[in-house]
């Protein structure tokens, strides 16, 4: 039996992409062979990457600007990445801090820059965002980043931060949930298992005038340049990841591009939060302009009763609720595959855990 998987990461995907792989997970486009033992080199698989790039664009909008890269190490290793490619040993680099993702990118990057953190709500312990104008960025600095959605705490911003140096995005929660303005990043990277197939395939979409600054001793395979030259191939490329991710585009736009995906998300994500606003035994920190349409975190009045609830879910078919161990609580997941039907069920059983335990 199918359950509600309200994990935050590998998360569900779309029932019929699921089905079309299954299909053919033996015989991959009258190979005779899975799409995971065809070469990466041969002629069939060169033209679905191909065909996987095109389709990226076409729903995100990408224009010829910018090189769309399929690699491998997730989010966490563009963390390295970007200060290698895009600043030299003793440059500023510049961060927004609004959480634990963040936190971890900033780590990362003082390990090979000088690391100013222009914005820090940590204050407000992570439940809003810095406002436009309340923070100066650097001349100098190399690059802005930040992370547009932050998967611990729900938390989203609202805007792209300004900045008169290139500003890059960690998008891995948010990315294809909603129209996303590309031309005003730099740099765009996103881990591809919230929204975009399975872990393991990270994309990053970087502008070509920012390309070709990598330091002498950046590893081969972080150096964009050099995968831009090769299509993302230098080596073996995670195929398998590359074919769902066409796959999920392919569903993304028969389910009304991202327009229809911001729609569907919104639903989602209202009709959670207003039935927590309603209720006096379960709340949501994050003030109501910045919560995640993503990741709905939730506490209860008694957070003794934590455990029952993720238990008692569980065996009602709705399982990955626990909040992460950083912050506890509860977090639901919703991303672009939860349908409005996987809510829904949530809150109907949020609705009797407080008519039996409240």
């Amino acid at each position: 039996m199918r359950v509600h998987n309200f994990s935050a990461g590998p998360a569900m995907l779309p029932t019929e992409v699921l089905e079309q792989a299954q299909a053919e997970l033996l015989d991959w486009d009258g190979s005779g062979m899975s799409v995971m033992e065809v070469s990466h080199r041969g002629k069939a698989f060169v033209a679905r990457a191909a065909q996987v790039e095109a389709s990226l664009r076409e729903v995100m909008g990408i224009s010829d600007d910018y090189a769309t890269l399929f690699l491998q190490g997730g989010a966490l290793g563009q963390f390295a990445a970007i200060p290698m490619n895009l600043s030299a040993p003793g440059d500023t680099v510049a961060y927004l801090n609004t959480g634990d993702w963040s936190k971890k990118a900033i780590a990362e990057a003082r390990k090979y820059a000088e690391v100013e953190v222009v914005a820090d709500t940590a204050a407000s312990n992570f439940t809003t965002v810095p406002q436009p104008g309340s923070y100066t960025v650097p001349a100098d600095a190399s690059y802005l980043h930040y992370t547009p959605n932050e998967t611990i705490r729900g938390l989203e911003f609202d805007h792209v931060p300004a900045a008169d140096v290139p500003v890059v995005a960690d998008l891995s929660s948010t990315i294809l949930s909603r129209p996303f303005d590309v031309d005003a990043h730099g740099v765009i990277y996103a881990g591809a298992q919230k929204n975009m197939g399975p872990s393991g395939l990270v994309v990053v979409i970087v502008r070509r005038d920012l390309l070709g600054r990598a330091r002498p001793e950046t590893p081969t395979i972080w150096d964009w340049q050099v995968q831009a030259d090769a299509d993302s191939m230098i080596n073996t490329p995670p195929t398998f990841g590359l074919y769902l991710l066409g796959l999920t585009l392919d569903w993304v736009k028969a389910n009304g591009g991202l327009p229809g995906m911001a729609a569907r998300n919104e639903e989602k994500a209202k009709a959670l939060y207003d039935f927590i606003d309603g209720s006096d035994f379960y709340s949501n920190p994050v003030e109501p302009a910045y919560r995640s349409w993503m990741n709905v975190p939730f506490l209860m009045v008694n957070p003794e009763l934590d455990k029952q609830f993720v238990a008692e879910a569980a065996a009602s078919g709705l399982t990955s609720l626990a909040g992460h161990r950083s912050v506890g609580g509860m977090r639901a997941s919703i991303y672009n595959a939860m349908p409005l039907a996987g809510v829904q069920a949530l809150i109907d059983f949020m609705k009797e855990f407080e008519r039996t335990h409240g």
